[in-house]
């Protein structure tokens, strides 16, 4: 008998000594280049394949992160990344001008794990946003920070600054020229390009990201919903992580992706309905277009959109990377 004892102790012993790793369940990400008047008509196939490919990028990057066991936070990053870095999207470099023809960016990010969140506004020399906005919520004790004060931080802190010349592509610059000369109407296109992305790690955790260029001649000093915690990014463990493309007014007036998680949280509703009365009945009847991508606790996942577009794609667990630019 004092045998058995002896050799159940130490069996004990070896198995609580070991390292213990959370259970691999789902995983997965989600991310949205923006929406607006996205018509197949109006695109070419050599613009389109830019898109498809781009987005493909960006998911690839965040899904070799979840793969091998990272955190979701990591690999909402990584995406927005390679986003802020195209010219394709109103994020990073492709940023639309503001009334006086500079860029101003916003962005913002969450761990839905502890509720940590970080944003920055109104910064004109940070080459990717998210990483300022995610050393805000890392090293300092403030949720957000705006315009010089913002940069300053950054500086201290070693963030990558550029001049404002980087962000302004040919593109938006001949844009911004026709829309000053009056030649033709601004068109959604040019307000709806944010960036974004979700994810849930193997571990069980959720975080969101947003960056955006704005809105196509903004006047000076007007702020988006993108770097707003509760309109434009929310990410929350016990519901889901979500990140917002559009009309920012609108989305920071229904603080649209707190509502969602609020709706699941508060009454129970599925990711799916929760995602779908707030994006289409609330903000359809208020006025504001655009569009969310979500994924909740478990894995599922939501897009809905109010536009005739939004640029999105979606890689979950081991299967095939999906993306999609039409409404379709």
């Amino acid at each position: 008998m004092k045998y058995y004892i002896i050799k159940i102790i130490f069996i004990l012993a070896i198995f609580f000594s070991q390292p213990v790793f959370a259970q691999s369940g789902k995983f997965g990400i989600v991310i949205h280049g923006g929406a607006g008047t996205i018509i197949k008509a109006n695109m070419t196939p050599d613009r389109e394949a830019e898109y498809i490919a781009k987005l493909n990028e960006a998911l690839e990057a965040g899904h070799k992160i979840l793969s091998s066991g990272g955190a979701a936070l990591d690999a909402v990053n990584a995406s927005i990344n390679i986003m802020e870095d195209s010219p394709l999207f109103n994020a990073g470099k492709g940023a639309v001008l503001t009334e006086k023809g500079a860029a101003e960016l916003d962005a913002s990010i969450m761990d839905g794990k502890n509720l940590m969140a970080g944003a920055v506004a109104g910064v004109k020399h940070v080459k990717n946003p998210i990483n300022l906005a995610r050393l805000v919520m890392e090293k300092s004790p403030h949720v957000m920070m705006v315009g010089e004060g913002a940069e300053e931080f950054g500086k201290e802190n070693n963030i990558e600054m550029v001049e404002n010349s980087y962000f302004i592509t040919k593109e938006r610059w001949e844009s911004y020229q026709r829309i000053l000369k009056r030649e033709e109407e601004k068109k959604k296109t040019e307000k709806h390009g944010t960036v974004g992305a979700v994810a849930l790690d193997k571990h069980g955790n959720l975080a969101a990201g947003t960056s955006t260029g704005g809105m196509m001649m903004k006047k000076f000093g007007r702020v988006g919903d993108a770097p707003i915690i509760g309109a434009g990014t929310y990410a929350n463990n016990n519901t889901c992580a979500i990140s917002a493309t559009g009309h920012g007014e609108y989305f920071i007036r229904l603080g649209v992706a707190r509502d969602i998680s609020a709706l699941m949280e508060y009454k129970n509703l599925s990711l799916i309905d929760a995602a779908s009365e707030v994006t289409v009945n609330k903000l359809g009847k208020l006025g504001g277009d655009g569009g969310i991508i979500a994924i909740d606790k478990n894995g599922n996942i939501a897009m809905p959109f109010n536009t005739s577009g939004m640029y999105r794609g979606y890689y979950l667990n081991n299967e095939s990377p999906v993306v999609m630019i039409y409404k379709e």
